[in-house]
């Protein structure tokens, strides 16, 4: 295992939780406090009982950023439908969850023609062993640690076990983790292996934003160094 090379730390503010009215203004301070990517939630009012945004929203945003990365959380039935326009709306990353679709290979080649990084969802209930069979054809496997399509909810602890599991099974794989993740549970999740950071009203809502995004990649980067020493 000592030929590998572990994902760096990513932490990406979940835009949702940010003040709407003024979406773009909002993302540009998240990337300006040293956010590396921005999360976005897209539910349908289907597959998870809210209903947010969809592609235009994204369009609108991109010309305003166009160097930063779109992380698409598809909380949607029939993922395949967004795929083309998720990608003209110059998304970069496309996450579907494995419990809405029913055809996944297809899917993940679908998104990666499209020229987006195929991410794949897991709610607290399903298996971690149900993306096994696809594990070639993805880039990122993102863990709820809450169950999707609220904010607020408290951060499910026992689900590390399935970062833990994914972390030493597939040493290279973008692990992310959404749901409750802030200062007080970011150790568990480093320690875990995670590697991709959600957080939403934790950065958001605080007074200095900068100063949480620190925080959470200082314990990421600690984490990836100190199981870079034990291996």
């Amino acid at each position: 295992m000592s030929g590998h090379v572990h994902p760096c730390c990513k932490i990406g503010p979940s835009i949702l939780c940010a003040d709407l009215s003024c979406l773009a203004d909002e993302c540009r301070k998240m990337i300006h406090c040293g956010a590396d990517y921005l999360h976005l939630d897209v539910m349908d009012g289907h597959f998870v009982p809210n209903l947010t945004f969809g592609h235009p929203i994204v369009k609108c945003l991109r010309p305003k950023m166009p160097e930063v990365y779109f992380d698409m959380h598809m909380m949607v039935q029939n993922p395949e439908k967004w795929v083309e326009s998720m990608a003209d709306a110059g998304a970069n990353q496309y996450t579907f969850h494995v419990e809405a679709c029913e055809d996944i290979p297809a899917l993940c080649r679908k998104i990666q023609e499209s020229g987006m990084r195929v991410g794949i969802g897991l709610k607290p209930g399903t298996p971690v062993e149900t993306i096994l069979p696809y594990r070639d054809l993805l880039d990122v496997v993102l863990i709820m640690t809450v169950e999707p399509g609220f904010g607020g909810q408290s951060f499910m602890e026992d689900m590390m076990s399935k970062v833990q599991y994914l972390r030493t099974n597939f040493p290279d794989l973008d692990i992310e983790v959404d749901g409750g993740v802030g200062p007080s549970t970011i150790d568990a999740v480093a320690e875990a292996g995670a590697n991709m950071i959600v957080s939403g009203t934790a950065i958001t809502g605080a007074t200095d934003p900068s100063q949480v995004i620190a925080l959470l990649r200082n314990a990421v980067e600690n984490a990836i160094q100190k199981s870079q020493l034990e291996r």
